[in-house]
């Protein structure tokens, strides 16, 4: 399946919960499931151990804008680590380059940093790199390519994402305001999608990998 690109919000509704890098909306204005009878508990039915693993494999697939064979594929990556498979997904996650980009404050949503990304605006220790997979390790440096500084139109969309960031930087990275110069202190261990239970995925793939 290839990457989302339909109403965002529904899909939050749908999964019960905030997407912060999908988009810098929320489920609150409607919290109820959509469709017909989204309001009404007693047609809402019990879910399955299967719907609950399927329910939070999506939430990671829709937050960070995967296709289900790119998360296949760093799911069996993190299997074949010697660490947690859970907290390897996470790490995997985390460290993709439009996701560092994004919550660097470079862009509002994972989206966005993705297109920065791949139109070869973002730097990775001063060399351009534009594969949005691209995995930053602990140290690299990631920063607005020169050229872009000088480029009006992404300059402003940067700026104002810099001024009003959707989320708070992690603990696993620093940020010099004077050069615009993201730093990877550490390895992610945690993911700001709320209340992910990653152990449900990590069963979810161990059917059918």
């Amino acid at each position: 399946m290839s990457r989302y690109s339909g109403p965002r919000v529904k899909r939050l509704r749908s999964l019960g919960v905030d997407l912060p890098g999908l988009t810098r909306k929320s489920k609150d204005r409607r919290p109820t499931p959509p469709g017909e009878h989204g309001e009404s508990e007693k047609r809402r039915r019990r879910e399955s151990d299967y719907g609950r693993q399927l329910k939070e494999k999506q939430k990671i697939r829709y937050n960070y804008g995967l296709g289900e064979r790119q998360l296949r594929l760093l799911v069996t990556r993190a299997r074949a680590s010697k660490d947690a498979t859970g907290g390897k997904i996470i790490e995997l996650l985390e460290r993709r380059l439009d996701n560092v980009v994004f919550r660097a404050g470079f862009a509002r949503t994972i989206p966005a940093a993705r297109q920065l990304v791949s139109h070869g605006h973002i730097c990775v220790n001063g060399r351009k790199v534009d594969i949005a997979s691209f995995s930053v390790r602990e140290n690299d440096k990631i920063s607005l390519r020169d050229r872009s500084n000088k480029q009006k139109v992404e300059l402003t969309v940067v700026s104002n994402a810099l001024t009003s960031l959707a989320l708070s930087r992690p603990e696993w990275m620093s940020f010099d305001a004077s050069s615009g110069e993201a730093t990877i202190t550490g390895m992610p261990t945690s993911s700001p999608i709320p209340e992910l239970n990653i152990q449900l995925v990590v069963e979810f793939y161990a059917k059918c990998l």
